[in-house]
């Protein structure tokens, strides 16, 4: 028996049946691609994600190439930490273009620090983890420090 596939539709009584289904594009409904494309657009690596989540990098590496969805738990976890909607990580609302605070352009040191965060992303995840540590530990001293301050100049 010959198989014989033809870019002409099949009639069949009075239906039209097209040889092949157009396919959707994969990034318009698949989940993973869609949380890939947000977590780099934030400037997040897996492991940063997985940090904010309180989950592993193996978890991210997993949603973002299972064809599945993960439960509703855990997407609500996602779109927290990604700062979207879950209407957005699913795709269910277009997700906002993820924007610095302030534009790049705009101001040249907030370019510098972001181009050194950049740098950031490229060392072993131990040396991340201690430059965010050390970011942490800086701001909560300089908050601490503001903060003390305001008290004592608004008595």
């Amino acid at each position: 028996m010959h198989h014989h596939l033809s870019s002409r539709p099949v009639r069949d009584s009075g239906f039209t049946i097209a040889d092949e289904m157009p396919r959707k594009k994969k990034e318009d409904s698949s989940f993973g691609p869609r949380l890939a494309a947000l977590r780099k657009a934030r400037g997040l690596t897996q492991v940063q994600l997985a940090e904010a989540t309180k989950t592993t990098q193996r978890s991210i590496s997993y949603y973002e190439n299972d064809d599945g969805v993960p439960p509703s738990s855990i997407v609500m976890v996602l779109a927290q930490a990604l700062h979207v909607s879950a209407d957005e990580l699913l795709g269910l609302k277009p997700a906002l273009k993820a924007t610095p605070p302030v534009a790049m352009d705009d101001d040249p040191e907030t370019r510098r620090l972001w181009k050194l965060f950049q740098m950031v992303t490229q060392l072993p995840e131990k040396d991340q983890r201690a430059v965010i540590r050390l970011i942490n530990s800086l701001a909560a001293v300089g908050l601490r420090r503001n903060g003390s301050q305001e008290d004592h100049d608004g008595r």
